[in-house]
C-alpha cells in the first residue's frame, strides 16, 4: 500500500495518473496548500522541501519518495512498467521526463504566476514565459510528429507532461497549429487512468467563468508566499 500525499495540481496529477495506470493500491492523504499543511513538521519529515507530491511505500518499510519525477521513476522501477528495461529506451524516457521537469513544468508555473497570480501585471514577464512555453510546446509537437508517444511507447514521460500541457489555457499559451501535440493531448485524455487521475484528490471545478478564475487565482496567491 502506498500513502499518496497530494493536492489537485499538475505535479500531483502526474503521480495519481501513474498509480491509476499501474493499478497500485494507494490511500490519498490530502495536503491543504492553502492552510500550509506542506510546511508542517510531520510532512517535512516526508518531504524536507515542503512541496507535493510525496509518497510513502508501506511495503518497503515506509520508504518515502519526494519530487514528482523521482516518484514516477520509483513507481516504474517498482512495477517494471511504463519504462523500457533496455539502456537506450530507458534513457529516452528519462530525457523527456527531464524535459518536462526542467522545462515545461517550471516555465508554465512561471507563466501562471505572472499571468494569473501576481496582483501587478508585468507584461514583459508574461510575454517571456508564455513565449517560452510556446517554444517548448513546439519541441513537443516536433517529437510527436515522429512518434505516437514522447518516448516511442507510452511511458512516464507522457504521464509527466500531459497534466501540465492540458492546462495551457490557464497559462495563456496558444496551441494553434500544433496538430501533433493536439492529437497526443486527445489520446491522453481518452485514457481512463488519465481521466481518473486528474480527479484526485478532488475533481476541480471549471474555471471558464472569469469570476471563478479570479477567485481561484486569489487563493493561489497565498501559496506563493509559503
Amino acid at each position: 500500500m502506498i500513502d499518496f500525499y497530494t493536492s489537485p495540481t499538475p505535479n500531483g496529477h502526474k503521480v495519481s495518473i501513474a498509480l491509476e495506470e499501474l493499478e497500485l493500491p494507494y490511500e490519498v492523504q490530502v495536503v491543504n496548500l492553502m492552510s500550509g499543511d506542506q510546511k508542517k513538521p510531520e510532512f517535512l519529515r516526508i518531504n524536507p522541501n515542503g512541496r507535493i507530491p510525496a509518497i510513502v511505500d508501506r511495503d518497503e518499510d515506509g520508504f518515502a519518495v519526494f519530487e514528482s519525477g523521482a516518484i514516477l521513476l520509483y513507481l516504474a522501477e517498482k512495477t517494471g512498467r511504463l519504462m523500457p528495461n533496455d539502456r537506450k529506451g530507458r534513457s529516452r524516457v528519462i530525457q523527456w521526463l527531464m524535459f518536462q521537469m526542467g522545462g515545461v513544468g517550471p516555465m508554465m508555473g512561471q507563466a501562471n504566476v505572472f499571468f494569473r497570480y501576481f496582483p501587478e501585471k508585468l507584461q514583459p514577464a508574461i510575454d517571456r514565459y508564455q513565449n517560452e512555453c510556446r517554444r517548448l510546446f513546439e519541441v513537443l509537437d516536433g517529437r510527436l510528429g515522429e512518434s505516437e508517444w514522447l518516448a516511442d511507447d507510452y511511458s512516464i514521460a507522457d504521464i509527466a507532461t500531459w497534466p501540465w500541457v492540458r492546462t495551457y489555457k490557464w497559462s495563456g499559451v496558444n496551441i494553434e497549429g500544433l496538430d501533433h501535440l493536439q492529437r497526443w493531448m486527445q489520446a491522453m485524455s481518452a485514457r481512463p487512468a488519465c481521466r481518473r487521475g486528474v480527479d484526485v484528490p478532488v475533481k476541480m471545478p471549471s474555471l471558464d467563468k472569469e469570476e471563478d478564475a479570479e477567485k481561484f487565482a486569489k487563493g493561489a496567491q497565498t501559496i506563493l508566499q509559503r
